[in-house]
């Protein structure tokens, strides 16, 4: 016996993922974990008898939920599977599977249409924080077609312009958890930020790279790993994210100057992984370290009048993100009045996922 639970399977951003209606889940936490762990096929490094795709960035989950918070349309839960462990993880965001929410809130009747544009608040769970996706409703249906390309997404679709509302802090409490631009930790200089997701920024010279490696270069090297993993233990207290052996946050991110035209390069531990490209609010982090006098990123980026950048090209190993930016510099301080990006998603697959009856039986 099995049980047939709906599911939307969708791409958000460079990301895919299982979209599920918060009802159609066990209300039990725990049970809930063992049913999307298994839907996923975790653990098992192929994640063949499931839906994952053997890699974090299709491993994920959303679940859409009425809004619990008077200023949303919907309440959005990110869930990490992993892949080789038996284990959900709650502890960050994720602006990729984000593009998603809006299209598949509409599409099961959480949101009403209008006719042209609907903008639809979204409750971000995980951070307590909210954002604002505008997406293509020509005659109130959802349209996933358009001009709009990504990099790291082949080909085009309908854009979805996210607007991010008081994400600083959102996860450790403020913009710079340690109150410093500036911290060393086992010898490496790094500044530990967080506009939407704690991020370590770290100069790729100073272990010993360029900072343009592809991603299994870099994957493959195994005491850059383990030297990066050092730092993220140490930091995760100093960033209030208490012990994080167990979490996929911080990401660390080692930035080198831009090699095309945008403000900085980067590569991006996710953590044990690298990021074919950047996560959504990664980028945003490190686009706002770019603009922070004294950070890691400002010294490599050089931006010369950073009160009035209003776009950042955030480089990664497949092109470039860019970040639309409102801040403003008082006293050397950085205040985030907006930030803003575009992502797009495509509905992939609507129907059931099953799961043994031995996991849940169902309501």
């Amino acid at each position: 016996m099995q049980t047939a639970i709906p599911c939307t399977v969708m791409r958000g951003g460079t990301s895919k993922g299982l979209y599920f209606r918060v009802e159609d889940l066990p209300s039990d936490a725990a049970t809930r974990d063992k049913v999307l762990l298994a839907a996923m096929g975790s653990p098992d490094v192929r994640q063949i008898d499931g839906m994952g795709g053997a890699h974090p960035l299709t491993s994920k989950i959303a679940i859409v939920a009425p809004p619990s918070h008077p200023d949303a349309d919907v309440d959005y839960l990110f869930l990490q599977a992993v892949v080789d462990e038996p284990r959900i993880d709650t502890s960050q965001n994720c602006g990729n599977l984000l593009a998603g929410i809006g299209p598949f809130a509409i599409e099961n009747g959480m949101v009403a249409a209008k006719d042209g544009v609907t903008d639809v608040r979204i409750h971000m769970l995980n951070t307590k924080s909210i954002a604002v996706a505008s997406i293509q409703t020509p005659g109130g249906v959802v349209e996933y077609q358009g001009d709009a390309r990504i990099d790291g997404v082949p080909g085009t679709a309908a854009p979805i312009p996210i607007d991010f509302l008081d994400v600083a802090g959102s996860s450790c409490g403020a913009l710079l958890p340690t109150g410093n631009a500036i911290d060393v930790v086992h010898g490496v200089e790094l500044t530990c930020i967080d506009n939407g997701m704690p991020v370590v920024v770290m100069r790729a010279k100073d272990f010993g790279k360029t900072g343009y490696e592809t991603p299994e270069a870099l994957e493959s090297d195994t005491a850059l790993k383990a030297r990066v993993e050092a730092i993220r233990l140490k930091v995760g207290p100093m960033m209030n994210l208490g012990d994080v052996t167990k979490k996929t946050i911080p990401k660390m991110c080692l930035v080198a100057p831009a090699q095309h035209g945008g403000a900085i390069s980067t590569r991006n531990f996710i953590p044990h992984r690298v990021h074919e490209a950047i996560g959504v609010f990664g980028a945003v982090s490190v686009a706002t370290a770019c603009v922070l006098p004294g950070s890691v990123a400002a010294s490599v980026a050089g931006i010369a009048d950073p009160a009035n950048v209003k776009n950042l090209d955030i480089e990664h190993p497949t092109g470039f993100f860019t970040v639309s930016m409102d801040v403003s510099l008082e006293g050397g301080n950085v205040q985030v009045r907006r930030a803003a990006l575009l992502r797009t998603a495509r509905k992939l697959m609507r129907g059931e996922v099953y799961v043994p009856a031995s996991v849940w039986g169902g309501r």
